[in-house]
């Protein structure tokens, strides 16, 4: 059975990151970056991107909160900074610090809890 396709009007509000953009998305952002550490072949990696989707959707107009991807394989430097071992791996960072670290599948309310309480300690 194939996968469905995403149609040409719709536009991910998931930020894709490399290592040209990561500093200024993530590390000099004033608010909360939910990033995925993923790669093309992992399984779990794909059934996680449609929560991330989902949570991006719910957070389209909040100012100091973003998701974002990086894929393992095409900036393996920022992977080894980051120590990551397995995938997918989730980093929560709050103003540009390491806030909590997720590694393997979790739903997308648990993201949005983590989030929300990273919020609360402003």
């Amino acid at each position: 059975m194939s996968q469905p396709t995403k149609t040409t009007t719709q536009i991910s509000k998931v930020i894709q990151l490399n290592s040209q953009n990561f500093q200024t998305e993530v590390l000099d952002f004033q608010g909360i970056v939910l990033v995925d550490f993923y790669a093309d072949w992992c399984g779990p990696c794909k059934m996680l991107a449609p929560e991330l989707e989902m949570l991006s959707e719910e957070l389209v107009d909040n100012k100091v909160v973003k998701i974002a991807k990086l894929n393992t394989e095409d900036n393996i430097e920022l992977a080894i900074k980051y120590q990551i071992q397995g995938i997918p791996n989730v980093i929560i960072f709050n103003k540009g610090e390491i806030a909590t670290q997720i590694v393997g599948l979790r739903r997308k309310d648990d993201y949005k809890k983590i989030i929300l309480e990273e919020l609360l300690k402003g």
